[in-house]
């Protein structure tokens, strides 16, 4: 559509302001033109005078295009919740769901726009959560991609700093497996399941990896694409199978990363599917058809506050761990690793790693990188490296501010108001706040 049938369609409002029809195509139409803000004053108009699901989910979709996918997924959430039917309702809350990680209710929300349209299928959605005509889940170590199953060469000794975090994994698991005829003797069973939370960027899964070095077990790797189907029960299946390797490899290291899209509280879960997934791993933590001795289960979230009560029970993951952003010796020996075999002047680690309070690893690596790009484009001119200064990692501090704190803002309140299991007093501990 052209200017020229853009200024018809508003000459005619001019006329007719109060024709919702007429507005409602103007302001899709410059939604299809890309024309954001323009459309969002047509459809926020309309909603000013009436409800109109239309309107709504047109301006859903302009803060999925934004990338505002919290915002456009209560809009959504809220039209479901509502009795709307609108299948274009559903398919766009799947994508929002899946751009905020949250795969499993995903395949819930697009297995109910198939319940009411069994034709309807999309090809972005088929593709993120693994839509096939036949499932091909993990069946035996040979049939499995090498990644799941490796042999760490990192240890404890390769870790700054987390001595905490070191002190309680050697407590709950690496001593029992260096002296299990001891534990056994008190009968304590080897093996378990350790929770590790904090702000993404923070190390959870690298320290999951050591472990597996530390104790030289076998470690599995998987994430949430790797459980996670559309077709009913393929899911569980592909769960129950990793933990079957897990189970035939002992001593094993099985970490599970964003476990809370698996365990969320089911009192959350409207749909029996996602029940199901919960369950089934409750009962692959038990070891209810076989043992899970020798099979240490880790898992990672960075919102403890979504999983199900039952997860913590005695036997399941018991011993939950608060991984911190790295302190400051930590982050000094992040940023030597970080800047070895490139071309650097004299840098003040101390320094720098004092003006890095909060930031995670990930952020670190992200100020490298700022630092990186600027040396490169003073480097054009000659063609020659010029070395990374402190003042070069100082400037790309100012650009980039720690992501953890967005984190900290949300755990401070599960902290004070909803912690009286104690289980967020590291927080607490953390942002020097007294009880």
């Amino acid at each position: 559509m052209n200017e020229t049938t853009l200024q018809s369609l508003r000459e005619a409002l001019n006329h007719s302001p109060g024709n919702t029809p007429l507005r409602l195509l103007l302001a899709e139409t410059l939604l299809t033109m890309n024309r954001l803000e323009d459309a969002e004053i047509e459809f926020s108009t309309i909603l000013k005078y009436e409800h109109n699901s239309k309107a709504q989910l047109g301006i859903a979709t302009i803060y999925y295009k934004r990338s505002n996918y919290s915002a456009c997924n209560v809009i959504l959430e809220e039209m479901i919740d509502s009795g709307n039917r609108d299948t274009d309702v559903f398919l766009l809350y799947a994508k929002g769901l899946i751009k905020e990680n949250a795969f499993a209710k995903a395949i819930n929300i697009y297995q109910m726009a198939q319940e009411i349209n069994p034709n309807i299928s999309d090809e972005e959605l088929d593709s993120a959560l693994k839509v096939k005509g036949s499932s091909n889940p993990i069946e035996t170590e040979e049939e499995i991609d090498p990644r799941f199953l490796q042999k760490p060469s990192i240890n404890f000794s390769d870790i700054g700093g987390m001595e905490t975090v070191k002190k309680e994994i050697e407590l709950k698991i690496i001593k029992p497996l260096l002296k299990p005829e001891l534990y056994k003797s008190f009968g304590k069973k080897l093996g378990g399941g350790i929770l590790l939370y904090g702000p993404p960027g923070c190390g959870k899964t690298f320290i999951a990896k050591a472990t597996a070095g530390q104790v030289n077990s076998k470690f599995i790797n998987v994430g949430l694409s790797d459980i996670l189907d559309m077709w009913m029960g393929n899911s569980e299946k592909n769960l129950h199978n990793i933990f079957e390797l897990a189970r035939q490899n002992k001593p094993c290291v099985l970490f599970i990363d964003e476990i809370d899209a698996l365990g969320a509280s089911r009192s959350d879960m409207k749909q029996s599917s996602a029940r199901h997934l919960i369950n089934q791993l409750l009962q692959e933590l038990d070891g209810i058809d076989q043992s899970n001795e020798g099979v240490l289960v880790i898992g990672a979230t960075n919102t403890p506050w979504n999983l199900d009560p039952a997860l913590r029970r005695p036997g399941r993951f018991d011993r939950i761990i608060f991984v911190s952003p790295p302190d400051l010796k930590s982050r000094e020996s992040i940023l030597k690793l970080k800047l070895r075999n490139k071309p650097t002047g004299l840098i003040d680690f101390e320094g720098i790693a004092k003006k890095t309070d909060n930031y995670s690893g990930a952020d670190i690596d992200a100020i490298i990188d700022i630092a990186i790009e600027i040396k490169i484009e003073e480097s054009y001119e000659d063609d020659i490296a010029k070395p990374i200064e402190t003042k070069d990692i100082l400037n790309a501090i100012k650009k980039h501010k720690a992501s953890t704190l967005d984190w900290f803002a949300t755990a401070k309140n599960f902290a004070l108001f909803a912690n009286d299991s104690g289980l967020y007093d590291d927080i607490l501990t953390y942002l020097k706040i007294k009880k």
